[in-house]
């Protein structure tokens, strides 16, 4: 029988190594490659395309996000399961199942059997009902967008954003409009905190 193959991508290592020890036992599951961030796990992937990726949301370079969107605009029959500590998402437009990072492990091996040997797509903990919650598929920040949230943590106002990066305050404004629009927060504190969630920080 062909085993699954599996790439796990998160960056906290303890997470990640009990996944290895514990799906490392599993017979008919082989763990083809791990990676820390989305940058090293897309190499990965230019290598070895496996059966299911399962990935962390929030991580550093490039974070979940991006990178399963990245992956399946490249790979677009790759199947991914992501995971976090985060118990709401809107769109499943770019993945195939998500699990709390709290989840036992007989339910990981169900979501992974599921997802891959029946084809089947796998929510079974998560509430897709809260509209203040991001969307996989709009929360792509731009390099610009990126350096003002780096600058509004930092407590810098308008006017000295818009010294620091040579653009006019109303360009700045409109980046800011546009950030909090895509991460769907409503004040600098909403938005530092989602930010450091998406590992944009």
């Amino acid at each position: 029988m062909n085993k699954i193959t599996l790439l796990i991508v998160d960056d906290h290592k303890m997470f990640l190594d009990g996944l290895i020890a514990i799906l490392s036992k599993e017979e008919d599951i082989e763990i083809i490659g791990t990676a820390n961030n989305g940058v090293s796990a897309l190499n990965l992937l230019s290598k070895h395309i496996p059966d299911l990726i399962i990935t962390d949301i929030s991580m550093p370079e490039m974070n979940g996000i991006e990178f399963i969107k990245k992956a399946k605009e490249i790979y677009p029959q790759v199947k991914i399961l992501a995971v976090s500590m985060f118990d709401r998402i809107q769109s499943f437009n770019n993945i195939d199942g998500y699990l709390l990072k709290e989840t036992g492990y007989d339910e990981l091996l169900i979501a992974i059997k599921n997802i891959v040997l029946k084809n089947e797509k796998y929510f079974k903990k998560v509430n897709p009902e809260n509209e203040t919650d991001f969307e996989f598929n709009k929360t792509i920040l731009t390099k610009r967008e990126k350096e003002i949230v780096v600058l509004i943590a930092n407590e810098l106002t308008t006017d000295e954003i818009a010294t620091k990066l040579f653009l006019s305050k109303h360009t700045v404004e409109t980046h800011k409009k546009n950030i909090f629009l895509k991460l769907k927060v409503n004040n600098a504190a909403g938005l530092i905190k989602k930010a450091i969630y998406l590992g944009y920080m």
